[in-house]
């Protein structure tokens, strides 16, 4: 089986990104970036998504985290991108909705080579967690289907603690992409009635 592997660098004035990520690893993952809060949910999404991700950002955080948050999210859906290849073989879509305390979200992805992005997180839009601008995990997620190509629907349900929630959230994500990149050997070529996505 070919290995399937995406890696990517992006530099910029602003950050500098590297990723890899391999779809078919076993859910280890060395993050490092300037932003604590969401490395940490890279490294929930990696583990329960049983992806082997490595990623190193560094940016202008004096400034503000979007620049940097942005960018991990440019580089990580494309460096899913090139790991995809051709898609021959993957099941496409996926969905998981996770329990995480009292929070409860869910998501949803079809690899369908048209990015579009629905976030219904209201409950954390205006929090901050230790500094963390919760806002900016939307970014992340625009920024990533956007590089993708893939759509994703992220819905909160319900919950109280911001944090419980986005962890619910980068939890459920990395199960529905597991599912959605998984091969499955009844699947020739594309799962696509046009033959391609």
């Amino acid at each position: 089986m070919t290995r399937r592997i995406g890696k990517v660098e992006r530099k910029t004035k602003e950050t500098n990104v590297t990723a890899s990520i391999n779809l078919d690893g076993a859910g280890r993952s060395r993050v490092q970036t300037p932003v604590g809060f969401l490395s940490h949910m890279l490294e929930l999404f990696a583990r329960h998504g049983l992806f082997d991700l490595d990623l190193k950002a560094r940016g202008d955080v004096e400034v503000d985290d979007h620049h940097t948050v942005e960018d991990i999210g440019i580089v990580l859906g494309a460096a899913l991108k090139e790991a995809l290849g051709s898609k021959t073989g993957i099941r496409r879509y996926g969905g998981a909705e996770v329990p995480m305390d009292e929070a409860l979200c869910a998501a949803h992805v079809d690899i369908s080579g048209r990015p579009f992005l629905v976030y219904n997180v209201d409950l954390v839009k205006r929090e901050k967690i230790k500094g963390f601008d919760a806002r900016l995990v939307e970014d992340f997620f625009a920024a990533f289907v956007n590089n993708s190509g893939v759509t994703l629907h992220i819905n909160a349900r319900y919950g109280r603690n911001p944090h419980h929630v986005l962890e619910g959230v980068f939890k459920a994500f990395g199960l529905a992409l597991d599912q959605a990149t998984s091969l499955d050997p009844r699947v020739k070529g594309v799962p696509s009635t046009k033959g391609k996505l």
